[in-house]
């Protein structure tokens, strides 16, 4: 990824205009010129580092994740006068903390992101497990906001295992399958196949 700063100076002036923003950025709603990359890295544990040090203000990060945005795969900072390209080593959050409320079918599960987000798993934030390369295990995320992500932490994966059961689930084409997975707020979300559940973790 090429360095840069954007037009209005780096971090500082991209924060001076959010915070100009009243209430929630409307992201999905602003098109503004490409101005460059920022040398700035979300890597895979949500860690946000910029000129390849850790940005050590919480607050800092949570402002900039507000105006986070995904296009044909690639990620961007965006203001109303402005878009500048960072890189995403993976996810761009981090699920670190988990609620379960209630019991079966119908239980609730909240995640917390590493910006102090909470998730509650359901239509709009749903869940899915993808295959790790290179080994048997699986990759959970859960989805956040307008095509952003948040991988679960491998300890909160454990903990979403451990309610786990298994469900036939009927595909495209009509047939049944059993698989393992996990039901939150009445929906099934499919891990592995059944038969796969050893190399699960």
């Amino acid at each position: 990824m090429a360095s840069g700063s954007s037009s209005s100076g780096g971090l500082e002036g991209i924060a001076t205009q959010v915070k100009a923003v009243k209430g929630p950025p409307p992201v999905h709603l602003w098109n503004p010129p490409f101005c460059g990359d920022l040398d700035m890295r979300i890597a895979a544990d949500g860690t946000w580092f910029y000129m390849k040090t850790p940005i050590g203000r919480p607050a800092l990060v949570k402002l900039f994740s507000s105006v986070l945005k995904r296009e044909n795969g690639r990620y961007f900072l965006v203001t109303p006068v402005e878009k500048v390209g960072i890189t995403v080593d993976d996810a761009p959050f981090a699920a670190v903390e988990m609620r379960v409320s209630g019991s079966g079918r119908a239980r609730g599960i909240a995640l917390r992101t590493q910006t102090e987000e909470w998730v509650e798993v359901g239509p709009d934030h749903s869940l899915r497990f993808e295959k790790e390369a290179g080994t048997d295990g699986l990759k959970p995320y859960i989805h956040v906001r307008r095509d952003l992500w948040a991988r679960v932490s491998r300890a909160l994966f454990q903990d979403l295992a451990a309610l786990g059961e298994i469900a036939s689930v009927e595909d495209s084409a009509g047939d049944r399958r059993d698989w393992f997975g996990l039901y939150a707020a009445g929906t099934f979300y499919p891990m592995v196949p059944a038969a796969e559940i050893e190399g699960l973790m």
